[in-house]
């Protein structure tokens, strides 16, 4: 007698999460930002490279866990405390020059993106430039509300690049908790 077995249904979703991405062409907000680190190419690309360390500078990134596949698990944490994961695939890579990612279908946040590095002009350091698209929970309304709030993506990734300069420089990000507030209220 022949047994057979029926794949579930999240399975098959779990395999095609891992498969297919999830931004359609001409979809999402467009997000670009580049600053000037003084580093070589190679090392801050080695260090974002893994990205594992990426919830390091990136404040509202819990974790990231590589797969070894090519394919990565991310959990982030909104201002309001709502979690929100998905996985990403790395589909191009150029050691020491440019990483480009796509999250997979049933992303919590569609995103695809690349982050460039590319030697500075009269050997100062490296220019790291990060371009990215993503559709944000809540869409255009919800980028709006952000924008009106202090709390736009724009802002956040600026932030974010500024900690990774101060990371990638000093060894350290810099921190304002516990630090008096200069007599303000």
């Amino acid at each position: 007698m022949k047994t057979r077995f029926k794949e579930s249904t999240s399975s098959k979703r779990r395999a095609a999460r891992i498969t297919q991405p999830s931004l359609k062409s001409g979809k999402g907000v467009k997000l670009e930002k580049s600053l000037t680190i003084n580093r070589p190419a190679s090392e801050i690309y080695s260090f974002w490279r893994h990205l594992e360390n990426l919830p390091r500078f990136m404040v509202h990134l819990k974790s990231v866990t590589e797969r070894g596949d090519g394919t990565s698990h991310w959990i982030m944490e909104t201002s309001k405390g709502k979690e929100l994961e998905w996985d990403a695939r790395i589909i191009e890579e150029r050691p020491n020059e440019m990483i480009s990612w796509q999250s997979l279908e049933e992303a919590d946040v569609d995103n695809a993106g690349s982050v460039w590095f590319t030697p500075a002009a009269g050997g100062r350091g490296t220019v790291v430039r990060v371009s990215m698209k993503y559709s944000p929970p809540g869409g255009k309304v919800g980028v709006a509300i952000a924008k009106l709030t202090g709390q736009s993506a724009e802002k956040e990734l600026a932030e974010d690049l500024f900690r990774f300069k101060a990371l990638m420089e000093s060894g350290e990000v810099p921190r304002t908790q516990g630090q008096p507030n200069g007599g303000k209220k």
